[in-house]
Order: structure tokens, then sequence, then C-alpha cells
């Protein structure tokens, strides 16, 4: 008889808000308290290989970005004094990112990414808004490599 398909236990499903962030800017090391949310996507530019002799072109990978995009409620003005910096003295400032994921309740432990090098893109300067409740900042932003020194482990059954 054939193994049953193992199914992966709810309580393994890693909870959304159940995580930190902190940023290191000019040295110092911020705890993002303020943080709403927070995406980084990573994009491999793949190329269209022809090959002589068939019909079917094969794909290789070519370079491969990060862009990543935050929204924090808008009590600081750590990334903003970032834009005035650059705006006033034309040199760039990068900062890193830790980003911890730590569900107590799953079996797969905790997940640490390192964004390193990242470089505002776009940032909300102002906001004002009639009739609206909390203030948020969005800020949009490049990466230019990750380490991951904590990974989740593998769930039971993962591995055949």
């Amino acid at each position: 008889m054939a193994d049953a398909t193992k199914l992966m236990n709810a309580k393994d499903a890693v909870y959304a808000s159940l995580g930190n962030a902190y940023v290191k800017l000019d040295g110092t090391r911020y705890l993002l308290m303020q943080l709403k949310s927070i995406e980084v996507t990573a994009k491999v530019d793949n190329k269209k290989v022809p090959i002589l002799g068939t019909t079917i072109s094969g794909n290789k990978p070519g370079t491969q970005t990060y862009e990543g995009k935050a929204t924090i409620y808008a009590n600081t003005s750590i990334f903003r004094k970032v834009l005035k910096k650059y705006q006033d003295t034309g040199e760039a400032t990068y900062f890193d990112i830790t980003c911890n994921q730590e569900d107590p309740t799953a079996s797969v432990g905790k997940q640490t990414i390192i964004l390193k090098d990242c470089l505002i893109s776009q940032a909300t300067l102002v906001k004002l808004e009639a009739g609206g409740d909390e203030l948020t900042d969005d800020i949009s932003f490049s990466v230019n490599s990750f380490e991951m020194p904590q990974e989740y482990s593998l769930l039971d059954g993962m591995v055949q």
C-alpha cells in the first residue's frame, strides 16, 4: 500500500504579524516598531535562447534584481533625513534592513533575512488627510543583495 499523502498542519502557517524589523542607518540600529508592512521581491531577467534544430527556445537566467516596498506609521523622520541629506549633499545613504519572522506556534522555527545596501527610490515626504485615521508613509527601495543567517526548518513530510 502506498504512503498516505502528508498534509501541512494549520499551526505551521506562519502568522504574518509575528515578526520584527531593524534598520541599520549611518551606524545606528533602529527597531522599526512603526512598520506596518514590508515586501521585497526578487526578479530574474530570463533570456530566451534560440536552439538550432528545434522550434523551442530555452531560457537562461540573466541579472537578478531586488525591489522592496514598506508602509510605516508616519511617526519617524529617519527616512526623510536620508532624502534631505541626498538633496543637500548629493551623498546617497545605503542601509540594511533585518527582518525576523517567528511564530512560536509553528514548528518551522525562525527565519532571518538581512537586506543589504538598500537605497530609497521613492518615499512619502508629506501627507495630510482630512477625516483620516492613522497617517502612514510609503517607501520604495532597491536592495543590492541579501543574507539568510537563519532559515525555517523543513516541515515533517516535505522530503520524500
